[in-house]
């Protein structure tokens, strides 16, 4: 039974960075799919990224492709979201996720593990 933790939100302004950090314990991390989603108010929970256990296979939300980097270190047991270019639009609470199997899904019932959220604000 794997649990996940995220960290790194915070104030930014328009055009700033931040990078979100997904801590893994409880589980065999090498062998989990990870992710990130995000969820503005009064919206439904979107995929922003994914990252196959091997590494290979990063699928980004069309909107932020080229701004936001999704990476994995193993050895850590960690899943980051570098976040570049950041715009109001990207305001949410951002959340991680992991499940076992090497599908990257991008609907949220397809994840098994959850962090409660970090938000991400940035201002104009």
């Amino acid at each position: 039974q794997a649990h996940v933790v995220e960290s790194g939100g915070g104030l930014v302004q328009a055009g700033g960075s931040l990078r979100l950090s997904c801590v893994a314990s409880g589980g065999t991390f090498s062998t989990l799919t990870g992710a990130w989603f995000r969820q503005a108010p009064g919206k439904e929970r979107d995929f922003v990224a994914g990252i196959s256990a091997s590494n290979s296979n990063t699928p980004y939300l069309d909107s932020v492709k080229g701004r936001f980097t999704i990476s994995r270190d193993n050895a850590k047991a960690t899943v980051y979201l570098q976040m570049n270019s950041l715009t109001p639009e990207d305001t949410a609470v951002y959340y991680c996720a992991a499940k076992q199997g090497l599908r990257i899904g991008v609907w949220p019932i397809e994840y098994t593990y959850w962090g409660q959220g970090t938000q991400v604000t940035v201002s104009s």
